[in-house]
């Protein structure tokens, strides 16, 4: 098996995982399609305002309590009030919290520091697929019958978008019985044959003697063996300062995700074309869902080479300065929708640009290029980042509380989205430019650069001291770890079989043999651990 092979596999089951985004995905634009459809406001009654806020929210509202998938879509699909619609997003959001919350961490355990900045970010990618088809299969939808302006449009216009959503759920449900669990949590359990095999199908072509495997396998140990050496809860090591810290920014980062706006562009997108007053609000949105799909891309190829700190950054400068602009324009040249301006194509909307194509076209432009920024940057660094940040102990449970803080952003903007623009209108830009403001200086000081360092190397950069604007510039242990073992320098032996699967926690200090630098390398990730260890007490 050759090396693209084995890059091959993760490159495979991270994708694949990754269909768990792209349910995000179709949950996100589930709504925005429709609302410009004539069944769907004269079934619902024409929701607007904080009853369209109300239906939209109930979704990320139970993803923050994190079922069984196939029923939301089926009450989705088989809605006959608003109350069953709303019980089913609520239902949809439970689904759709469990996945968002442990695919990017399985994503970040299976795969190798050199690329881990790019398989997560398949997470993104696969949401904002998910959001362009479910948006393109609500376009065509919408044709039904007479088109979106007839009437006396069918229900089918809303009814086989949120139908069609059981379709990937349950592709996700049978592939995930042929996937490896993460070789970390196998660790954990004591099943360190199997994490052995599972780090060898992974990263060593097969082997397990493999110097890489060998290196992971002894990073993974010894972290682990220090972490049941503190027999501390995972519940109470998050509360630990030097844990705290992090589950903060982890939140605080899918927190900015949230508070930069990109809801609006995705929820209610329709709304803002609607008042840019140019060409078709459906056809004009789903360029935008073009652009979010294929602006990701960049990110996946050159997150782990850039890194996740100047994504961050930059990402957030450029959004509050799109923001800005958008909202000025706004303000200048935009004007209340009156009885004068009031047609039934915009009766639901309370500002509008009115005949000045230049400016809207502006407007749209500046919404393309935010939508373009955010999915270069944020939209894949706020999964990434988060999930690879915390020790193995407290990884899932602090991973969940970053997505939880997602979901709970997402909920509230859901809901509050609608009565903004209805009552402030091009003063909503203002108010989301200046939280990019806040996450791009928050960044700046506070979150440091984690590309090019393994999981178990995540406590030296974030105990070091250092300041975040100053790089970590030490040579990741495990690639020194992997020389050695090359060179012959340090001997380890695997735990397949026999004695290996018995000696577990145990396992590193009788099969390994170090000399030269080798011996250096383990006398000083003692002496790190140690420090970790010293630090912690205090």
């Amino acid at each position: 098996m050759s090396k693209k092979t084995s890059a091959a596999n993760v490159y495979f089951i991270c994708s694949f995982a990754a269909i768990g985004g792209g349910l995000f995905g179709f949950d996100i634009s589930s709504m925005s399609g429709v609302l410009g459809t004539k069944a769907y406001t004269r079934y619902f009654n024409n929701p607007v305002s904080y009853a369209q806020g109300g239906i939209t929210a109930s979704m990320p509202a139970g993803s923050l309590v994190d079922f069984l998938r196939a029923v939301d879509n089926w009450l989705n699909c088989a809605s006959q009030s608003v109350g069953m619609l709303c019980a089913g997003r609520v239902i949809a959001g439970l689904c759709v919290g469990i996945a968002s919350s442990i695919v990017p961490v399985y994503q970040a355990e299976i795969a190798p520091k050199e690329i881990r900045g790019r398989v997560v970010s398949l997470q993104q990618w696969a949401i904002t697929w998910g959001i362009l088809i479910q948006f393109f299969i609500q376009y065509g939808a919408a044709q039904v019958g007479g088109g979106p302006d007839d009437p006396n449009q069918p229900e089918a216009a809303f009814r086989i978008p949120w139908g069609v959503q059981m379709v990937p759920a349950f592709i996700l449900l049978i592939g995930l019985f042929f996937f490896p669990y993460s070789p970390r949590w196998l660790a954990t359990k004591d099943r360190w044959e199997e994490a052995i095999r599972v780090l060898a199908r992974l990263h060593g072509d097969g082997d397990p003697n493999h110097p890489k495997v060998l290196a992971e396998y002894q990073e993974i140990e010894e972290a682990l063996r220090f972490e049941r050496e503190e027999a501390i809860s995972s519940f109470r090591a998050l509360a630990k300062p030097r844990i705290f810290k992090r589950v903060l920014l982890g939140m605080s980062v899918q927190m900015w995700s949230q508070l930069c706006g990109m809801n609006i562009m995705m929820y209610y997108i329709v709304y803002i074309m609607k008042g840019a007053q140019i060409a078709s609000p459906l056809a004009t949105a789903s360029i935008q869902y073009i652009i979010n799909v294929a602006m990701t891309l960049p990110a996946i190829m050159y997150l782990d080479k850039i890194g996740r700190r100047p994504a961050l950054i930059i990402g957030a400068f450029l959004m509050m300065t799109f923001l800005f602009i958008e909202g000025a324009l706004q303000a200048v040249y935009g004007q209340a929708n009156t009885d004068k301006t009031r047609t039934d194509d915009n009766k639901d909307i309370t500002w509008l640009i009115k005949d000045n194509k230049p400016v809207s076209s502006a407007i749209v432009a500046m919404s393309y290029l935010f939508v373009a920024t955010f999915a270069t940057t944020w939209g894949p660094t706020s999964w990434t980042y988060p999930a690879e940040i915390f020790p193995s102990k407290v990884r899932a449970k602090a991973v969940s509380l970053s997505t939880a803080s997602n979901w709970f952003w997402n909920m509230i903007l859901a809901f509050a989205v609608p009565p903004l623009l209805w009552n402030i209108n091009w003063k909503m830009y203002m108010i989301f430019a200046a939280f990019n403001g806040a996450a791009f200086v928050h960044m700046s000081l506070l979150a440091p650069e984690t590309k090019g360092f393994t999981l178990e190397e995540m406590d030296e950069i974030f105990d070091s001291g250092r300041p975040a604007w100053k790089p970590y510039k030490k040579v990741s242990r495990l690639d020194q770890l992997t020389r050695d073992i090359e060179a012959g320098n340090v001997k380890i032996a695997a735990p397949l079989g026999g004695e290996g699967g018995v000696a577990g926690m145990g396992a590193n200090a009788s099969n390994i043999k170090g000399k030269a630098s080798g011996s250096i390398a383990t006398a000083e990730t003692n002496e790190v651990r140690a420090g970790e260890k010293a630090h912690i007490k205090e």
